[in-house]
This record gives structure tokens, C-alpha cells and sequence, in this order.
């Protein structure tokens, strides 16, 4: 992973750098993406992102093609903290990116950890856990912003997983996967992704010191 491939925002020269990863089916630049990416730099850190092989490749071809396998998806996690450096480094995105993220934490020693809608079992199949092994032992600083009502994992399921003490959820109130809630909620999604963004921020303050 090269710097010209790492879309960045931010100041150089900010005490830290988040690097995220795109969701499984929407690119680096789509709107959640920038939204995050851009708000976190308003605040003075530097945001780099960067697509898998897969989406690089669709963006280019225009094809939608298969998603990557986990070994070249952990890799390119890999290039990508080798590149930035992982001292002064929060890694994590969106669903996929974040997973992925999240099992190349702890070895890489990256300061901590965002997910930004953690896949925690797929769509109706409550009983199949195997992403959540890796994560009752996690070491790093994390911080999971869900939506309540995420398919991937509700409040009310993912309140009983045995998930590490390094690892804090924060609840977007009715927000699916997206965190979009329901008009009948009250809730529009302009306020919840505002909220993902104080949580993130009141995050990366709380570690931006040794």
C-alpha cells in the first residue's frame, strides 16, 4: 500500500491518524465514508483511507466483482498500518473494514480501534459467532458504534456476548446497520451519525496521550 493510493484528510501534523476501511459494498468516497473521514478532520486529525484490492478493482473496471478472501484483506490492513506507522495510529471503518481492522490489532500494536458497525453474525443467523472469537481477548483500546437495531447485532443480543473489557459500545438509538433509524422513532440520521462522531472524538481525546 503506497501514500498515493491512501486518500487523505486532515493535517499532517496531528497527533493522531485514523485509517479506515470501506464497508463490504460501498467505496472509501461513499457518503458515510466521507462523512466520517471529513468530520474527523475538521477536529485536527488526519484521516487516511483506502479500498481493497476488490473495490480498487471495480472502481476501475466498473465491474462489480467477488469480494477478496480474509488473508488478502488482513494483508492489505497490513501495507496499510506498515505504511502510516502504528505508533500514533487508530485503525477501523465500516462493517467489513472495521472487522478486518480488528484482527490486526493487537499484533500490530496500533494505539486503538474504531468500528463503525461491527458484523458481529450475519443477517438472521444469531448463532453464528465466529467473528466475535478473536474479540473476547482483544488488547487494544476499541470503541463498537452500533445502531440498536442492527442486523448484525442488536442491543439486545450483543449485550450478552462475552466480548473483551478493552472493547466499549456505544448505542445509536434505533440506527440499523447504517445507523439510520426509523421516521417513527423520532430520530433522523443526521443526529445519530453526529452523535458516532462525538463518541469518536471523546474516544481518540481519551488516548491521544501515552
Amino acid at each position: 500500500m503506497t501514500a498515493s493510493r491512501l486518500l487523505l484528510n486532515g493535517p499532517a501534523n496531528a497527533a493522531l491518524t485514523v485509517a479506515l476501511a470501506h464497508g463490504a459494498g460501498a467505496p472509501m468516497d461513499s457518503p458515510f465514508m466521507a462523512y466520517f473521514a471529513e468530520a474527523l478532520a475538521a477536529q485536527g486529525y488526519r484521516v487516511a483511507r483506502f479500498e481493497f484490492p476488490y473495490m480498487a478493482k471495480r472502481r476501475e473496471t466498473g465491474r462489480a466483482g467477488g469480494m477478496d478472501q480474509p488473508p488478502v484483506l488482513l494483508a492489505t490492513w497490513r501495507a496499510v498500518i506498515d505504511t502510516l506507522g502504528p505508533e500514533r495510529l487508530v485503525i477501523g471503518g465500516k462493517s467489513l473494514g472495521g472487522r478486518i481492522a480488528s484482527m490486526a490489532a493487537d499484533e500490530a500494536g496500533v494505539r486503538g480501534l474504531i468500528c463503525l458497525g461491527y458484523p458481529f453474525h450475519p443477517p438472521g443467523k444469531l448463532d453464528d459467532l465466529g467473528r466475535i472469537e478473536h474479540l473476547r481477548a482483544l488488547r487494544t483500546p476499541t470503541l463498537i458504534l452500533q445502531g440498536a437495531r442492527d442486523p448484525f447485532g442488536s442491543a439486545e443480543e450483543v449485550t450478552g456476548y462475552p466480548l473483551s473489557t478493552a472493547i466499549r459500545l456505544h448505542w445509536l438509538a434505533d440506527g440499523d446497520h447504517g445507523f439510520k433509524p426509523r421516521k417513527a422513532s423520532g430520530r433522523t440520521e443526521a443526529e445519530n451519525w453526529a452523535e458516532a462522531l462525538d463518541a469518536m472524538v471523546a474516544f481518540l481525546t481519551g488516548i491521544e496521550t501515552p
